[in-house]
């Protein structure tokens, strides 16, 4: 619990309309897109980073938590209070503060929705090609914070591959800037990389600098359906082999396709097994040459159905059958317990046998889906938390998914950050000097363990 001075002065800093201790606005702020509630003691909304370092510099000396936050739609409970403490939301700061046509670049602040900067970078003939599920409500300074990878990784990579520069209030309550605004730049330690992708532990965000591309002149999607789910990862290999890189390559498993169909009629025959739905971008004549090979591929490895947009319509079309894919889930059952491993593409198909076998031995309902041309695939368990020993069920179901993902050489996140809820396996991929070695660099950062405390290493929440 705060003391009412500490109030008094948070009130002081960012306005007394920007500084809630109201019940209501609390329990808004305890929870994310996980399934866990943390009440926070204040939540503020500063304008700028000065205001920022005026907090972070309270919070040194009266010793209590700051738990930066953007969009909260974290599915890893990074931006949870686990300890108490105040919520720094940083959506006011949403400004774009350059777009620059000739070098490329952008600055941007933390509270920009990814959705709303990709469409301004759009209008310039330009492109900003991380694209997480979540585009619509995310920020980048979240994006940033957990390293947001999204459809478009396969070709053109994650977040962290377009940020430059950072300006960032420490955990001690310095501004700092951080990397360059050109497109190369090697003087020093690499600080901007190691703040991206943190979790909100290292720093909080006041300005990103990003690098932008052309927008590619023509694109092609195209669906193919399979009644073998290792026909379907089999045929993803093939494509990638075949030396083309879709600029999306995902795939749904047949659970998910049921729950698609229940929102929209795909019209799919009930043996079903496999949905691969592929993107591909550049100079039109390129792209229809690698448009009619996927189609082959596609036949060749057993696809049953090939059907191709020809409108932008269509393709918008077909591109709701996969985000309608996490809200249909609930129907399965109430509580999602939402993983996103990665492993090498070749061995696709073995985990998701491994992940069948899981799945029968503990008869739980799990649907997969995602990033298949990057090996990075979401295992959805959809649980019921009122009946007895389910989710303890589902815990250990999470727990030999993991083993099986480290066998084949993959890794436990993706794309959605470590925070709390994988923060009990992080042992399982990392060595015990890797994570001693990253406790001191956090303790080298935030002395006082200020800065979103509880988060990434397994310490107890409050």
């Amino acid at each position: 619990m705060l003391k009412k001075k500490v109030i008094r002065r948070l009130e002081k800093i960012v306005g007394r309309e920007n500084c809630s201790t109201c019940q209501a606005d609390l329990v808004c702020y305890s929870y994310d897109a996980v399934n866990k509630r943390f009440l926070p003691d204040a939540v503020v909304f500063p304008a700028n980073g000065a205001e920022i370092s005026a907090v972070i510099d309270l919070a040194n000396k009266e010793q209590f938590p700051v738990i930066p936050r953007g969009g909260g739609t974290g599915f890893s409970g990074g931006s949870l209070a686990v300890r108490g403490g105040v919520v720094l939301v940083t959506t006011r700061l949403n400004r774009i503060i350059a777009l620059d046509t000739e070098n490329l670049t952008a600055i941007v602040e933390p509270g920009v929705i990814c959705g709303d900067f990709q469409e301004e970078v759009e209008k310039r003939g330009l492109y900003y090609p991380p694209d997480p599920s979540s585009l619509a409500f995310s920020t980048l300074g979240g994006n940033a914070a957990e390293c947001a990878g999204g459809p478009h990784g396969l070709k053109y990579g994650v977040t962290r591959d377009y940020i430059t520069g950072l300006e960032v209030v420490l955990p001690t309550g310095e501004i700092m800037k951080t990397g360059v605004q050109t497109m190369k730049g090697v003087v020093g330690y690499d600080l901007t990389r190691l703040i991206v992708g943190s979790e909100g532990t290292l720093a909080i965000i006041t300005k990103i600098y990003l690098r932008l591309l052309p927008k590619p002149e023509s694109s092609v999607t195209i669906m193919a359906v399979f009644c073998s789910m290792r026909s379907s990862a089999e045929t993803v290999a093939s494509i990638i082999r075949d030396k083309i890189v879709p600029s999306k390559l995902e795939f749904l498993d047949q659970e998910s396709i049921r729950c698609v169909e229940t929102y929209r009629d795909l019209n799919l025959p009930k043996d079903t097994a496999a949905l691969l739905l592929i993107e591909l971008d550049g100079d039109i004549s390129s792209v229809e040459k690698q448009a009619e090979r996927v189609v082959e591929i596609c036949r060749k490895g057993g696809a049953f159905l090939v059907n191709r947009a020809h409108t932008a319509v269509e393709a918008d079309r077909l591109w709701e059958i996969r985000r309608a894919i996490s809200p249909s889930l609930l129907q399965l059952n109430p509580t999602k317990i939402n993983e996103d491993i990665v492993v090498p593409r070749s061995k696709i198909p073995d985990i998701l046998d491994r992940i069948e076998n899981i799945r029968t031995r503990y008869q739980l309902k799990i649907a997969t889906f995602g990033h298949a041309g990057d090996g990075n695939i979401h295992v959805n368990l959809m649980v019921d938390d009122a009946v007895p020993g389910e989710i303890e069920k589902a815990d250990k179901a999470v727990g030999e998914i993991f083993e099986e993902v480290l066998k084949l050489g993959g890794t436990i996140s993706g794309e959605h950050g470590i925070g709390i809820t994988k923060a009990p396996y992080i042992s399982m991929e990392l060595s015990e000097a890797e994570i001693a070695l990253m406790r001191k660099i956090k303790r080298i950062f935030d002395p006082n363990d200020i800065l979103n405390p509880g988060k990434v290493f397994y310490d107890s929440p409050r």
